[in-house]
């Protein structure tokens, strides 16, 4: 096992005494080519090309020596501290940290970001970070070969943000650009970068007039009167009691890196709860008065909902991929429709008994596990305790099995 491992972050600066140190002693180095290239390498040590960071850490795991391993920004944030303090390295590690990447580029664009989401983007994780960008005002993304700006735009595909993308900081190749994100596709951009993505008409749009306290949450999240979900006050009189939305969003548990659809949304209601706890989501309805409420009430929580106009199934065709979905209209056709596209969970309700086998059936024809509950709610008037409004529904929750 290496004697001592160093981890020095790196930001263009010029390197600390600490890492000068660090560096003096090596036997082993490990980065990428730019630090490798860094005069204050030993040119007896070893170097190491980091590609794969799991076989590095092996590699100086076994080394005999004192090594050092470089990283761009700051190695304890999203970097490289964590896969070589794995258990299976039994690395302990020395940290000589730098400015971040993030704070980095936002410093180029001279914006705070106490109030952004900061998400890694990989092939396999784009998706995901594409949904954080369409939930929030404001993200920043630490891009990867495969899932860089012109990945990021193409999924975005009819949401319309601005792009402040900063390529190889530090470097003297530097180079800052914005530009929409509808033209961020149509460029080739150099590794590493980050970009920061701005817009929606939501948070992270100005600045509040106070400041936050909590990193990544805008201060218009956290408005007096936003406490709790599924609201009495947002009931349109559509049929669908807060009692029914609530058990909708339970059985559906929107969270963070998720797509939504909420087919049927009316008043905007469950869309609205879904954004809020993080969840991007694409709110769908055939009628215009309804797309506009829905687009009020997101705009009055300070969430951002992309509202779609039009008739289901044939609207969710041109839709990216939903990971949960609530159909709030058009029965047995509609959810058979959405299971062909194979969310994990698809949330559903009837009005009548042969409404709700109907669309049982065509969930557990698609190979999806169906519960189904019979919910009744009463409103009380306390000042008379007299009943006001009862409703009883079908409650129908489906969750595709997991394959291994």
């Amino acid at each position: 096992m290496a004697d001592r491992v160093t981890v020095i972050g790196w930001d263009g600066s010029p390197l600390t005494s600490a890492a000068r140190s660090a560096l003096s002693a090596a036997t082993l180095v490990a980065g990428a080519a730019h630090h490798l290239a860094l005069p204050e390498v030993p040119p007896t040590a070893e170097r190491i090309r980091l590609g794969s960071l799991g076989l590095a850490a092996r590699r100086i795991a076994g080394h005999r020596g004192t090594a050092v391993v470089f990283a761009d920004g700051d190695p304890g944030f999203f970097g490289v501290v964590r896969t070589l303090r794995a258990p299976e390295h039994g690395l302990e590690v020395e940290v000589v940290p730098a400015v971040s990447s993030v704070a980095a580029a936002f410093a180029r664009a001279g914006m705070p970001w106490d109030d952004a989401q900061v998400v890694v983007a990989h092939p396999r994780t784009l998706r995901r970070a594409v949904n954080v960008i369409r939930a929030h005002g404001k993200v920043a993304v630490l891009t990867s070969p495969g899932a860089g700006p012109a990945e990021l735009a193409l999924l975005l595909d009819g949401v319309h943000r601005t792009f402040v993308i900063c390529e190889e900081l530090g470097t003297d190749r530097e180079q800052v650009s914005v530009l929409t994100s509808d033209k961020a596709a149509d460029h080739t951009w150099r590794d590493p970068n980050v970009v920061i993505v701005i817009g929606g008409g939501g948070t992270g749009q100005a600045l509040a007039a106070e400041p936050g306290w909590l990193l990544g949450q805008s201060p218009d999240r956290n408005r007096p009167g936003d406490r709790g979900w599924a609201r009495p006050q947002a009931d349109t009189g559509e049929g669908e009691s807060a009692q029914l939305r609530a058990a909708q969003l339970a059985r559906l548990g929107p969270r963070t890196g998720d797509l939504v659809w909420d087919i049927g949304a009316g008043s905007g209601g469950v869309a609205v709860d879904a954004a809020a706890l993080g969840a991007a989501v694409i709110a769908v309805d055939a009628d215009p008065q309804a797309c506009e409420r829905v687009t009020a009430a997101a705009r009055k929580r300070g969430v951002q909902i992309q509202v779609v106009a039009g008739r289901a199934p044939h609207v969710l065709e041109n839709l990216p991929e939903p990971d949960v979905v609530r159909v709030g209209g058009g029965g047995a056709a509609v959810v058979a429709a959405v299971a062909d596209r194979r969310p994990e969970r698809i949330v559903s309700h009837a009005s009548t008994r042969d409404e709700a086998e109907a669309i049982g059936r065509a969930l557990t024809e698609h190979g999806y596990a169906v519960e189904c509950a019979l919910l009744q709610s009463v409103g009380l008037d306390t000042r008379t305790w007299t009943e006001q409004e009862r409703s009883v529904v079908f409650l129908l929750a489906a969750e595709r099995p997991v394959t291994r």
